[in-house]
């Protein structure tokens, strides 16, 4: 099988060596399990992928969806592709034997979600959706709304959305006002405009479940005031059959420059009296609830510009090692041998930037995932307790730091190719393009970083941040005495004490004015995503020193890959967001100060 989605020797290294999870069989859930059956599920993933969604993602990118006569339009291999996709049983890779699924761990199903969405990130979309709405059903939904609405979700017969942006309210989730009414059978009347609503409408499935963020008659101000619907495009009846239209209307399509493959679309709910919608859970708990399915799909997003980075990465390095031109900067002779460009010094550094954000990032994505499987299933109350604090407190990173650093590896690509990067007969300038809508997908770096410093780090007295910090300072102690490892470790140390320098200096300054303290909240997000990543590509590097001296399974020249990579990192990216940690201690007032009318 030809394909350019992963390094399969990268991904069994990062799943086997360095976060072994292997050892999740040892969980009574996934007693099941062995490694034959992950790489049975992976490689199932990958053959799907490379086979069924790889080769329309070109043909999706030039033939957008239509809007005609009241309907979408999109490519028929679209459809084909997702029937693959639930026939293979991987559209609901994760959940219960019982209900139709495969019951694997979240590491491994996330494994199987990032392959394809390195295939073909638009057809992925409506997929992704679906299972991350279906996954909110079942953790806040009753037993009726599993079996009538989030069954036949993971069957891939119903897809999913969430509705939660308006076009006066944007971010601002506090200013939404689409209204939910009771209407006295236990149902609610749905009113309100969406918009930017991914896989909002199509004709791919026999339903479409939104998820709608909607606000009751009583409901106090804010985002206290939210609460949650599902609102069905067609009425399910009691038996399971489809009943009538519901009163959800699509407006009309947006046109983005990425995800073209994707409809985004705009949403009206209520045009002829009010849409029909079930409330789950409790009143005005919606966004609490939502955040099920938004912090499944920020880790979502942060995958998918791994992956979107990765397939780039490979797509570059393939050309670098084909492409001739030029000659070494010795030779003088016009009419000696041109050599590759991976020769080139320069298109090794890019090569190499590429390597340690795609590479890094897919790390650390896969670590959170493993933490997902930790918190819902070690025997350990502390370490359940624990791996939830450590993911809630990571997930600003891992949904911004790979849709900002991979986003530039696929930049780095396209530079690699030279002019034919930027022709659409290179596949490189569709993967940035697609990879530049996730900066803005599921909040932005700015809504990232005020959550990580206004909220996460000080959470429970700051005892997750603390317990980070305690794991890479274990890192650091173990790697010392490795002279092959000290040049990095030393590196992380310093990274490490100029963050928690900033982080004390900062949380202090924010019970104090916190409108100040946040000002540069995304820039130390970056920095605090540099450290955890550095921290991540020094273990890479403890592992395959130990795979060097012990035989591993891999090539040498694979694990020196590994340790050449983190040094890079840790020597060439580490230091960049660093360098301004003074503005952060002093936290700088210019971005407060620049009056409105200087600009």
């Amino acid at each position: 099988m030809s394909q350019k989605i992963i390094n399969t020797d990268d991904l069994a290294f990062l799943l086997y060596e360095l976060l072994d999870v292997e050892r999740f069989t040892e969980f009574p859930r996934y007693a099941d399990h062995s490694r034959d059956t992950f790489d049975a599920a992976i490689e199932l993933a990958l053959k799907v992928g490379a086979e069924t969604f790889a080769p329309h993602n070109h043909l999706c990118d030039g033939d957008e969806p239509r809007f005609e006569n009241g309907k979408v339009v999109i490519r028929p291999e679209v459809s084909e592709a997702l029937a693959v996709l639930r026939d293979t049983g991987l559209m609901a890779a994760s959940q219960d034997y019982e209900r139709g699924g495969m019951q694997l761990p979240s590491v491994i199903a996330q494994t199987c979600i990032g392959l394809i969405k390195g295939a073909n990130v638009s057809t992925q979309a409506y997929a992704g959706l679906t299972i991350a709405a279906c996954n909110l059903i079942m953790a806040h939904g009753s037993e009726e709304y599993k079996q009538r609405f989030a069954e036949p979700m993971m069957a891939g017969r119903f897809f999913g959305t969430m509705c939660l942006t308006e076009p006066q309210a944007g971010s601002s989730l506090a200013d939404i006002k689409t209204r939910a009414v009771p209407a006295g059978d236990g149902s609610y009347r749905i009113t309100g405009n969406k918009i930017f609503i991914s896989a909002g409408d199509h004709e791919l499935s026999e339903n479409i479940v939104h998820l709608v963020l909607a606000k009751l008659p009583d409901a106090p101000p804010g985002v206290k005031g939210i609460s949650l619907f599902i609102v069905p495009k067609f009425m399910v009846n009691e038996d399971g059959s489809l009943g009538e239209r519901n009163d959800v209307t699509l407006a009309g399509l947006i046109h983005k420059m990425g995800y073209r493959g994707t409809t985004s679309t705009m949403l009206n709910f209520g045009e002829q009296g009010g849409a029909v919608g079930y409330l789950v859970g409790e009143p005005h708990q919606g966004l609490a609830q939502m955040f099920h399915m938004m912090n499944e799909a920020r880790i979502g997003v942060g995958l998918g510009s791994a992956m979107l980075g990765y397939t780039g990465y490979l797509h570059a390095l393939e050309y670098a090692r084909e492409r001739r031109q030029g000659r070494p900067l010795k030779e003088r002779d016009p009419q000696s041998p041109m050599i590759p460009l991976i020769q080139h010094a320069d298109i090794r550094r890019m090569l190499l930037a590429q390597k340690s954000f795609v590479e890094g990032g897919l790390a650390l994505c896969l670590y959170a995932a493993t933490l997902s499987d930790q918190k819902k299933y070690a025997e350990d109350q502390q370490v359940r307790e624990e791996s939830a604090g450590l993911l809630d407190l990571l997930i600003p990173i891992v949904k911004s730091w790979p849709s900002q650093f991979c986003v530039e590896a696929n930049s780095l690509a396209i530079q690699v190719h030279g002019g034919y990067g930027y022709t659409r007969e290179y596949p490189v300038e569709q993967f940035y393009r697609d990879n530049r809508l996730n900066p803005i997908h599921e909040g932005t770096h700015g809504i990232q970083g005020q959550d990580l410093l206004g909220r996460k780090v000080a959470m429970q007295d700051g005892r997750f941040y603390r317990a980070l910090v305690q794991n890479i300072s274990n890192t650091l102690s173990e790697c010392a005495g490795h002279a092959q490892l000290e040049s990095s470790r030393a590196l992380l140390a310093e990274a490490l004490d100029t963050l928690q320098a900033v982080t004390e200096s900062l949380q202090a300054l924010r019970r104090e004015d916190p409108e100040r303290a946040l000002a540069n909240a995304y820039l130390y997000m970056e920095c605090f995503g540099h450290v955890v990543v550095g921290w991540i590509w020094l273990r890479q590097a403890q592992t395959a020193l130990r795979g060097l001296e012990q035989g591993g399974p891999r090539t040498a020249a694979f694990y020196e890959g590994k340790l050449r990579a983190c040094e890079y990192f840790l020597r060439y990216e580490l230091p960049k967001p660093l360098a301004l940690a003074k503005v952060l201690g002093e936290a700088d007032r210019t971005t407060l100060d620049m009056p409105e009318g200087c600009f």
